[in-house]
């Protein structure tokens, strides 16, 4: 991963509550040209005698309002737009950011929360670990293609991570680990993000094995296997 702070005066007004919250980002055409977006009724519009700019979601990792100053963290595998901004980025270097269009706020009155995901995930999961209280316990599954994606988890809370890796893993790693947990007592909220398939399965279990309430469990799909630009909440 690679992280880049981006300022500006254009920062005033942002907001980001939730620790999943997701921006768009727009990165600029190839000859660094970035058109000034419309805000309509129908959210942004690009003008009709510039193509738009490719856009990708990401989770806002920092914010300092103050200083206006907002930090991500871009993935550095693949192919994407957005990927080979990050990899050429420098100062001065010009990013397009909308969003995020509204915050969903967790409650810290539970006894325990667990985080299931991939790379993609792991910017708002290590957010949402620094948000935490003491006196609460965190486990969370994540998957990164060896050991040196393996990443610093700071909160105050307990955590135990388990790490996974995926070369040479089966594609069902990830939904077979959580089979394999054996959860806290007392009242969790599960957030499960990452490929479509896999944040599909392991909300069913949670729901259909574990019994939880599906109000407590939070599950998103950050990409699917053979397309992209894929960011969509996952539900019955």
């Amino acid at each position: 991963m690679r992280r880049i702070v981006l300022g500006g005066d254009d920062l005033d007004g942002f907001v980001t509550a939730g620790f999943d919250d997701h921006v768009k980002v727009f990165v600029p055409d190839g000859s660094g040209q970035l058109p000034e977006p419309i805000v309509g009724e129908n959210g942004l519009r690009f003008p009709d005698d510039a193509p738009a700019p490719q856009g990708r979601d990401y989770t806002p990792r920092f914010h300092d309002a103050a200083r206006r100053e907002l930090t991500i963290d871009f993935g550095l595998h693949g192919q994407g737009p957005a990927t080979a901004w990050a990899r050429t980025a420098a100062p001065g270097s010009i990013l397009g950011v909308a969003g995020p269009r509204g915050s969903a706020i967790v409650s810290d009155t539970f006894d325990w929360h667990l985080f299931v995901g991939d790379d993609t995930a792991l910017p708002a999961i290590a957010r949402r670990l620094e948000q935490l209280p003491a006196g609460v316990s965190a486990i969370v599954v994540a998957e990164v293609d060896d050991r040196a994606g393996e990443l610093p988890l700071p909160s105050a809370a307990e955590v135990r991570a388990q790490w996974l890796h995926r070369h040479g893993a089966s594609p069902d790693a990830m939904a077979e680990a959580v089979r394999l947990l054996a959860l806290p007592a007392g009242d969790g909220f599960a957030w499960v993000a990452g490929e479509a398939s896999m944040a599909r399965v392991v909300r069913r279990h949670l729901l259909d094995d574990r019994r939880m309430d599906a109000a407590w469990v939070k599950a998103a799909a950050y990409w699917r296997a053979g397309a992209t630009g894929r960011h969509e909440v996952i539900g019955d």
